[in-house]
């Protein structure tokens, strides 16, 4: 599978050299972004909202990351991935709201080819890692449950790190792969992305090149890691739910399900949203119903641990208590 794959992006180069040697149309430099509304007093009604909501996103999560950091309560394994979580979620939405903002107030719309590509590939590598660290999260939560003896050696502070740090590199690899399978390809018509960022399916729609082999690497790629993703998740939940369902009393499992919920909450959303998104075919995108979604998703993790986490809500009160109250 994956050396057809490369045959067939092998092929298209040297087609697509072939078309480049033999066009007189200007290639384009730079994209218009076309945003949610060319309505001026919605599109402040807009900023407003999205600004809200990137503040929001941004207290939430790294305010999440400094509980984690500063509360020794909290300097376990399953609060070390969801602060790296927390750091891809600001991360995610910091690689496209900041310019999202500027061009709902501002004249000219545009953004470079490689500022374009940079946007791209930044916001396809942190919504990657978030992928892999929620399969991991899933995994640490499956090592808690099910054999908590062995926990601290299963998870180790060396483990813990080294399942992160995976996490990054596909991520990042991932999004290498398709950045440059997607920005090889001419752009020698319109400019104008309907979208508030760069991403794949407005660019693809945009391509005067054949996008054919683009569609089946997106679809391999994003199939593969989901999959993976998700069935690491299923059978961490299907163990742990055996596990749980093991114990004798009631308290110990309800205590066990709700040390799984907001993380099954998170990865139910997640993963929800990325096969809503990206795992459908090209006709049937919808780029308005795309932006809405894709605008909220980093606020909600920060959200659902926050308000669900006894742990959480214990160690702010704390915090309060001591440098405010």
């Amino acid at each position: 599978m994956p050396c057809s794959i490369f045959s067939l992006i092998a092929a298209q180069t040297i087609r697509h050299m072939k078309e480049v040697q033999g066009r007189n149309q200007t290639e384009v430099t730079k994209f218009i972004l076309l945003g949610h509304s060319d309505n001026s007093d919605l599109q402040v009604v807009l900023f407003g909202l999205f600004l809200l909501i990137y503040v929001a996103t941004m207290v939430g999560n790294l305010g999440m990351i400094v509980l984690i950091k500063i509360d020794p309560c909290l300097h376990t394994p399953m609060y070390f991935f969801l602060g790296s979580l927390s750091f891809v979620d600001a991360s995610c939405s910091s690689s496209v709201t900041p310019k999202m903002l500027v061009n709902l107030v501002a004249e000219n719309k545009a953004i470079s080819f490689n500022g374009c590509t940079a946007q791209f590939y930044f916001f396809g590598s942190f919504l990657g890692t978030e992928c892999f660290l929620l399969a991991m999260m899933a995994y640490d939560r499956y090592a808690a449950i099910w054999n908590p003896l062995l926990y601290p050696v299963l998870m180790s502070g060396r483990i813990c790190s080294l399942l992160v740090a995976t996490s990054f590199l596909g991520g990042f690899g991932n999004a290498a792969i398709h950045t440059g399978m997607t920005f090889r390809l001419s752009f020698c018509g319109s400019n104008r992305i309907n979208h508030f960022y760069c991403d794949t399916p407005p660019l693809l729609k945009l391509s005067c090149s054949d996008t054919h082999i683009n569609g089946i690497v997106i679809m391999a790629f994003s199939s593969f890691i989901v999959i993976s993703c998700v069935m690491i998740v299923l059978i961490s939940y299907l163990c742990i739910l055996i596990a749980i369902l093991r114990l004798s009393s009631l308290e110990g499992r309800h205590k066990g399900f709700s040390t799984c919920a907001s993380h099954l909450m998170a990865v139910t959303i997640f993963f929800g949203t990325i096969l809503f998104m990206y795992l459908r075919p090209m006709s049937s995108y919808s780029m308005v119903q795309d932006k809405i979604v894709s605008a909220v998703i980093p606020l909600l993790n920060a959200l659902i641990y926050s308000l669900k986490n006894k742990d959480v809500k214990g160690a702010l009160k704390k915090i309060l208590q001591k440098h405010i109250l």
